[in-house]
């Protein structure tokens, strides 16, 4: 789960835009495209122009030149016959112009549409990677729902924002420039109207970016939550319906979605209000120039279609000014998800191969923990395991007990290099385990963590997972020592049986006993059991044992349990209290030895007692 706010994230822009990538020369092409549109666009106007003025100019019945008049620049283009051909051949200028410019609107549309998902592709693809290679500590750090957010919702608005700076942000000041340009050629006098209405609509865009982004910031923070509480639900559907908690439930994600609602909405009325505020300018804009220009006609000094395309162009320098503030409002509203983003990919590893590290795999699977402290948060002042120092010779057989806190699992946690250790030293095979390749290390340590977790295809594929070379045999043998091939084999498909999600089509026993299967096709130097024989009988548990000793005899097994038979026949036990090692020994060395021992051991068999008597 997030703890706190990220910092503004650096340098976020040159992250992001290394996923381009290979859409590099598509995303250019937009662009290119795009201007040759725009150009076309801006020539359509002077062309009318010239068929207005032509066409109401009774004067013109003879040979004429037809001139090209913008300001300063007037030269002869080519010599008319009369003005109904003059007309014709304007026209054909324009309809050819209309449609090279259609062409090429069309044309980078496709490439946006191209350029923009292969950038979220590469995107999605990094920040994915990028989890994957967390380590347990990192993903402390963040909640599932979260990064979930981040790889759907904000990756969806950093694709938005990409599309519309490789066309919009091209388009729109490409077309402002000319048609300024343009409008000004034309007549510098009415150009005072619109440079008057541009400040105003910039002021107003700069108000509303303030005013919006940190309202749609906080509206992201909360679809967190929203994802939050819809992946537990749906996760826990079954529950639910157990509880008969279903109008609980319902409840609760109507506040949460009403309250993202609300959050939404407060941004986006911002915009709502923005949009009429432009358009009326513009339309006093439009008002203005045709009074100021309808005098100039009257008075001699403009033509009829120098007004009308002096409208045209004000049209374009207006639209595209709009089009510029729609653009920086959605990268700048897009900002709040590159953050969430750029904080992903920012996140330092905490756990990686360190420089000289060998690739090759221990040796043997003997456990040495050397004046080990640890803590979760880093801090030595609040340590979860305090100075551990404990043995273990390959081969041997472990049981790790102790109440609920006492940092059984932090422990176990240390040998794979799910974490480390803050102070002293882990050794596998002799070595330190920040000597081995994260990769060797962890082939060589099969763990079957307390929340068993299947994924959907059939248990082949789930138990392949250990092993994908493995041959059938060695999966049936691995399935055997977990007791796990009879009930595999009395479903009608056998190792074929698709799972659901999670395996919710098999018991939490069975389940238990696939998840121990697919750790020993690992065919692993260390096996550790964290809890996970808890939900079945004893008499399974003790053939799980049985099973794991005959045939992965030369294997380093720990087991974590609750319960003392689980562990009692171990080469030794540790009890652990409270972040520290209260005792090491046989069962019979710590019955005479260790209270924590011998009270957990009585309260069982007393427990055990009792059941025998009702029974009776």
């Amino acid at each position: 789960m997030e703890k706190q706010k990220a910092p503004r994230a650096k340098g976020g822009l040159r992250k992001l835009a290394t996923c381009i990538g290979e859409y590099k020369t598509v995303s250019i092409l937009t662009s290119v495209f795009v201007a040759i549109e725009v150009l076309f666009e801006v020539f359509i106007p002077l062309i009318m122009a010239q068929i207005i003025n032509v066409g109401m100019d009774e004067t013109l019945t003879d040979d004429f030149v037809f001139m090209v008049d913008l300001g300063s620049l007037r030269e002869p283009l080519f010599t008319m016959h009369n003005r109904v051909h003059f007309i014709l051949v304007c026209g054909a200028m324009m309809v050819v112009m209309a449609l090279l410019s259609l062409f090429c609107g069309a044309m980078s549309g496709k490439l946006a549409a191209t350029a923009s998902t292969g950038f979220a592709l590469n995107l999605r693809r990094k920040i994915f990677y990028k989890v994957e290679n967390f380590s347990f500590l990192n993903l402390d750090k963040f909640n599932t729902a979260s990064l979930v957010t981040r790889l759907t919702t904000d990756v969806a608005n950093i694709q938005n924002s990409y599309m519309v700076i490789i066309r919009l942000l091209v388009r729109a000041p490409f077309m402002l420039i000319l048609a300024l340009c343009m409008a000004i050629s034309i007549s510098p006098r009415l150009s005072i109207v619109f440079g008057v209405t541009l400040p105003i609509l910039l002021i107003g865009l700069v108000i509303g970016i303030r005013v919006v982004f940190p309202r749609f910031e906080k509206m992201l923070r909360k679809y967190d939550d929203l994802n939050e509480s819809t992946q537990e639900n749906l996760i826990g559907i079954r529950a639910v319906k157990a509880y008969v908690r279903e109008d609980y439930e319902i409840k609760r994600f109507k506040a949460v979605s009403e309250t993202v609602r609300k959050l939404q909405f407060a941004a986006e009325k911002i915009i709502v209000f923005v949009t009429p505020f432009m358009q009326i300018l513009v339309y006093a804009c439009i008002i203005g120039i045709v009074w100021f220009g309808g005098n100039e006609i009257v008075a001699g000094g403009m033509q009829l279609g120098d007004l009308s395309a002096f409208l045209s162009y004000v049209m374009q320098i207006l639209m595209s000014f709009m089009m510029v503030a729609v653009a920086f409002m959605m990268i700048v509203l897009s900002r709040a998800s590159m953050d969430r983003i750029v904080e992903v990919l920012d996140e330092k590893i905490d756990i990686e191969d360190p420089e000289g590290a060998t690739d090759e795999l221990p040796v043997d699977g003997s456990i040495d923990f050397e004046n080990v402290n640890f803590s979760y948060s880093k801090n030595p002042d609040n340590l979860n395991l305090s100075n551990i120092n404990l043995h273990i010779k390959s081969g041997e057989t472990v049981g790790i007990i102790g109440g609920t806190g006492s940092a059984k699992t932090s422990l176990v946690q240390l040998i794979p290099r799910l974490y480390d250790v803050l102070d002293g030293s882990v050794k596998v095979g002799g070595k330190d385990v920040r000597e081995y390749k994260i990769e060797p290390l962890r082939e060589a340590v099969g763990m079957v963590l307390q929340k068993n977790t299947l994924f959907s295809g059939t248990i082949k594929e789930n138990l392949l997972w250990g092993n994908p070379n493995a041959t059938d045999e060695e999966i049936y043998d691995a399935a055997r020592a977990a007791q796990a091939h009879d009930f595999i084999m009395s479903f009608p498909q056998g190792y074929e049986t698709n799972l659901g999600q999670g395996g919710v089509n098999v018991s939490g026993g069975q389940k238990q006993r696939l998840c121990i299967a697919r750790a020993l096709l690992k065919n692993p130097k260390i096996m550790i059991l964290d809890d996970s024989t808890s939900a079945v009988d004893t008499a399974t548990d003790a053939a799980i044992r049985a099973g794991l000793k005959e045939k992965f005899g030369d294997t380093t097994v720990l087991i974590i349990a609750q319960r003392i038979a689980s562990v009692q026949e171990a080469d030794k036990i540790v009890v652990m209290n409270d972040g520290k090692i209260d005792g090491v020994g046989t069962h019979e060395e710590l019955l005479a030895s260790n209270e924590i021992y011998r009270d957990v051991y009585l309260s069982q068999q007393s427990g055990r007692d009792e059941d025998a008597r009702e029974v009776k």
